[in-house]
Parts: structure tokens; sequence; C-alpha cells
């Protein structure tokens, strides 16, 4: 293939140049819930998955009722009266939307799967307005659905009925950066994207990269404790994150912004926080420990003939590349596929069932260069890899980062798509898209499998023509027994939102989740920071 994929099929010539990218060749619904008819519901399932879940799929009789992904009825919570709009709109000037139109984005998920119908946007630039506005709601009863990139996949970001949207992002003001320490401090509106451009300049990185970079906000990140591409290399945001300043249900606010690596003193009060998805209180500014610019970056776009390989082609990545290791994802043909087919993105390599970037970054070009010559070398040697291809320069990276990211694109344009964030015992990442087919047949389009290798992460991905109610009931709860029997996690990185909240007993234990239902009393105890989200609804 020609161009900047130019294939050269002498492996040891490609290793000794390491050419900007070289190749090289193995020889051997409503409003309640879902978009649609305003008065639909999602299908029934067949789910039982426990005493406390059985009970939100069957009445006394023992008939089925609605699916646990669809909204719980309206909770009575106030409505808006011209009063509260006369006072929004006097601590809040120019700020205080009303406009159906204007409304309209904030309302509607990215994925476009669900509408919520509220009728008020507050655009807060201070946390001190924040407190306002949550010691009003509070006082009056109403519910706030606090509101970042709007990136979420599960129904957390947006409203379910007529929740006042709270949105964060006129709070994009970076705070202090210290340039000894790497800390940075910042509120919670700041696009990830525009961090990650601010700090390249001071020759620091953000410590997570995601897909939706362009868009999504650093508060959202930390309340859905997203993942993302570099975990690997530099952990979770439970780690990262140094401090938070949130407000409470109530409007207190709580200054935990602390820049210290180390702080023991009583209970580390932000990890509540992270991953909470806006249910305990609004971020309203994060610090965080932000790791040096590489010098050296690397990234190798490799194909595989089993998932088998692939492992082992990582349990030698990690061996032999060691420190300088910072990503390892995977895609499958069918995710090829609808890159080739919807984005017109050509394949770098061959055709190979699986495919995988790995990246290295490192501070000496030299000795990175040499440690990714000898992986390769003995990967293609042991026969783990039949083809690839290696990029060094940056608009080269990004192109072969392109076909990993651009995936969920891709999705986009192939039809209705059911989402699955998995994470399961890495050996037994891919069994589930395997299984999935084979469950399915031909009721479903596509089924793609993607992910995080390294920290056994699967996005498990079902498309069809259009939203499908005997599809999605064939999906689940397989998915979630299939997950629960694995000793795996429902939700890896994307939180539980509205979508997923009545399936969290096939991850947590009913004495954790009745837990979390005191916290949510003791912090939010009138319930209107961001309803009908994440905690199931027999804890209401």
């Amino acid at each position: 293939m020609a161009g900047i994929y130019q294939r050269t099929l002498n492996l040891r010539a490609a290793l000794r140049h390491l050419s900007p990218h070289s190749t090289f060749s193995s020889a051997a619904t409503v409003r309640h819930s879902l978009v649609g008819p305003r008065s639909s519901f999602l299908p029934i399932t067949t789910s039982q998955f426990g005493v406390c879940c059985r009970k939100l799929h069957a009445g006394a009789d023992g008939h089925k009722l609605r699916s646990p992904a669809a909204a719980p009825d309206r909770l009575p919570f106030s409505r808006i009266t011209q009063e509260d709009l006369d006072f929004f709109r006097k601590i809040l000037p120019g700020r205080v939307i009303t406009d159906p139109d204007l409304l309209e984005s904030s309302n509607v998920d990215w994925l476009k799967s669900v509408r919520g119908s509220s009728e008020l946007l507050l655009r807060p630039q201070t946390t001190e307005e924040v407190s306002q506005i949550l010691k009003y709601c509070n006082s009056r009863n109403l519910a706030v659905n606090p509101q970042g990139g709007n990136t979420g996949l599960v129904g957390g970001s947006v409203p379910v009925y007529d929740e006042i949207i709270l949105s964060t992002a006129l709070m994009n003001n970076i705070l202090t950066f210290d340039s000894i320490s790497g800390i940075l401090t910042c509120q919670a509106g700041c696009v990830l994207e525009n961090l990650s451009l601010y700090l390249e300049e001071k020759d620091y990185i953000m410590p997570l990269d995601l897909g939706a970079k362009g868009s999504c906000h650093i508060g959202g990140n930390v309340a859905t404790n997203a993942g993302g591409l570099r975990l690997l290399r530099y952990g979770s945001l439970h780690g990262t994150v140094l401090g938070l300043e949130v407000v409470l249900g109530d409007g207190q606010v709580l200054h935990c912004l602390a820049t210290l690596r180390k702080d023991n003193t009583g209970y580390d009060l932000k990890q509540l926080f992270i991953g909470s998805e806006g249910t305990l209180g609004v971020i309203t500014a994060v610090s965080i420990l932000c790791p040096r610019k590489p010098k050296s970056v690397n990234v190798v776009f490799l194909g595989c003939e089993t998932f088998e390989q692939l492992l082992k082609t990582f349990q030698l990545c990690r061996g032999m590349l060691g420190e300088i290791l910072s990503a390892y994802e995977f895609l499958d043909s069918e995710c090829m596929r609808l890159l080739n087919t919807h984005l017109k993105l050509p394949n770098p390599i061959s055709d190979c069932p699986f495919y995988v970037v790995i990246e290295t970054s490192g501070s000496d070009p030299k000795h990175d260069g040499e440690k990714l010559h000898n992986f390769l070398e003995e990967a293609m040697t042991s026969s783990l890899v039949a083809d690839g291809t290696v990029a060094t320069e940056d608009s080269k990276i990004k192109a072969l980062w392109s076909m990993r990211e651009r995936v969920t694109e891709a999705l986009t344009h192939d039809g209705f798509t059911y989402k699955y964030d998995i994470s399961l015992p890495v050996e037994q990442i891919y069994q589930l898209v395997t299984d999935m087919r084979e469950h399915l047949g031909d009721r479903a389009k596509s089924v793609v499998g993607y992910g995080h290798v390294g920290d056994g992460n699967l996005h498990l991905n079902v498309t069809s023509p259009a939203k499908d109610p005997a599809l999605l009931a064939a999906i689940e709860p397989f998915v979630y027994e299939w997950t629960a029997r694995c000793h795996g996690s429902i939700s890896a990185e994307h939180g539980l939102g509205l979508k997923k909240r009545n399936y969290i007993y096939y991850s947590k234990p009913s004495q954790a989740v009745a837990l979390m239902g005191n916290i949510k009393a003791m912090l939010d105890p009138k319930g209107i920071l961001n309803p009908y989200k994440t905690l199931p609804d027999n804890l209401k």
C-alpha cells in the first residue's frame, strides 16, 4: 500500500532504522429514557440477578414489569416557577437559558439514546455561584442535573425528566500549575484537550487521555472516574487526583483542594466523589498530578492471528518494554471493517483477526528504540505477530492512534449501538465477544470488541439497523450474567448512570449497595443531585 503506510517485508531493516513509519511482515425515554416516541419505555427483559434485582422485574404476582434500564417514575420534586427564574437571573445575569432550541443539545446525550425535558440551563462561573444555586434548589426541593461536556455513554449526564441542568462549561480557568511538582489546579469545566495543550507547552502531559478529549471536562472525567488510554502507565484518577473542591446538595462547599501527594489526616473524602457521577456533590475544581512530557514516543500497530497470540504478545511486551510501556490497546477485525467502511481509514497493515496498538514513552530515544527493536524482533521470531508498522513522527503516530480512537465514531455510522463497558480477567475479555456473537446469531448487524488489554477493559458493542427491543432483550441480561460468572465488573470506566443503575448487583453485594445509599442520604438527604442515576431504584 502506497503513501504513509508503505510496507517493507524486511523486518530487520525496518527495525535497524526504526524509520518514522516502518512496516514489517512475519515470514512463516421517553423523556424518561430512550430517544424516540416520548411515551416509549425500554423493553422488558428476563433478567434475574438476586433478590434485590428480581423485585425490579416482578410484582407480587410474579408478572414481569418494565426493564431495569427504563427510568423510574418521577420523584416528587418541585417544578420551576417564575419566582425561581427571577432568583437565578439575579445571581447569574445573562447565564440562565430557557430557550428550548438552546436547551436541546443539553437534553440529549452524545449517543442520542437518552432525552430529558429540562426547561432550564444554568451556567455558573464560580464555586460561590454553584453554592448559591444548590442552596436555593435544596430549599425549594428542585432536582439538579450536573453536566460537563455531555460525552457520557450511560445516560448519566442528561436529565431524565425536568431537572435543572447545571453546566460547568464556563468554569474553565486554570488556577495554578507548579512546574516543579507537576501539580495542576483548575476549575471543573476545563476541557481535557485544552489542559493537555497547556501542559505540553510546559513540558508536561495530563495523566489521562480519552477519545472524547476535545469535548469532555476534567470535572466530568473525575465524576465518572474515566480511565482511558494511559491508565496502564499512569494509573486511575483515584491515584492522580490529589484534591477536589465540591459543593454538596445543601450548598456547603467542601474545601479539599489539596496539592500534597501525602496527606494521611483522617478519611480521604475526595475518593467518595471520584466516580460518584454527580450524585453526592458537584465538583467545581480539581488538583491533579501530571507526569513529565516524554522526550521519546513510539507507536506500533501489530496484527495477530489469534487472541491467544495477542495476550502472549502483551506478556512479552510487559517483560521487554517495562518502564517505557504506556499503552496496549486492541481492536478486532470487525472494528477494522467499520473503520474502512464508514470512515474510509485504510488498514495500515495486512488483514488480521486482531490488531494491537502499543505506545512507548520515555526520556531517551536511543534506549527506547533499542528496547522496541528487541521486543519486535522477539515477537516476530516467535511468530506471535503476523504484520506490523512503527511510527515515531507525530503525524504518523496520530494516524495509527486514530485506528483505535475512532472506532466509537465508526460505530455511530453502523446503526443503533448497544454499548457495554466490561472489566474482566485479561485472559477472558475476548471470549465474551465470541460468546455474544454465537448467542445473537444473525439478530445483530455487528458485534465488535476493542479496548484496553493492559487493564482488562473490554468495550463490547452490538449494532442493529434501528433500535430493536427484541435484540436488547437478547443482550441483557446475558451480558451481565456472563460478566458476573467471571467475577468481572459491568462498568469498567463509563459508570452506571441511568441505563445500568439497576444492574449494580451483578458487581456489588447488597451490603455495599446499601452503604452507598446511606452515604447518598447523608450527603444529599433530599436527593436533589442527579436523581435516577447510579443507585438502584429499590434504594429510593
